[in-house]
């Protein structure tokens, strides 16, 4: 874990990516994320039942941790006092056991509206093997110096 500095709007510049933030998940995440959100659900626990819901492999990662995911990204790079004011994301393919997951990101624009300045990016979450799981958009609103 990282410790964000406070990130301001003016160091922000469009093409800027998010740094690499990574887990290694499992049985272990997977279960500390489902008893903290009251998400105990079989196919995220039980291999049998996660081969029954069409997953070859066994059990598999919620979709929601990954949203999590992008959220912490977000805060450990920009700091305490940028607010994530919108994330959007879909979940486009299985977390599997053991998977890397990686969020990535891309400033896509800047701009002040509204009295606020608001940084606009493309959001992802890669498996190791670089297969993006969890396309989205995010909208941050940063301080300015």
């Amino acid at each position: 874990m990282t410790m964000a500095i406070n990130v301001y709007f003016d160091d922000i510049k469009v093409g800027d990516q998010v740094p690499p933030w990574s887990r290694k998940t499992d049985f272990m995440h997977w279960n500390r994320y489902a008893a903290v959100n009251d998400e105990f659900i079989y196919i995220h626990m039980d291999d049998e039942a996660g081969r029954a819901a069409g997953n070859e492999q066994g059990a598999f990662g919620m979709g929601n941790l990954r949203f999590a995911y992008i959220l912490n990204a977000l805060r450990d790079w920009l700091g305490d006092e940028a607010e994530i004011r919108e994330l959007q994301c879909e979940f486009r393919a299985i977390n599997q056991k053991n998977d890397i997951l990686t969020v990535i990101g891309t400033v896509t624009e800047k701009r002040t509206e509204e009295n606020e300045n608001r940084v606009y990016l493309d959001v992802n979450v890669v498996n190791q093997t670089g297969a993006k799981t969890c396309p989205g958009k995010a909208i941050v609103v940063l301080p300015k110096r």
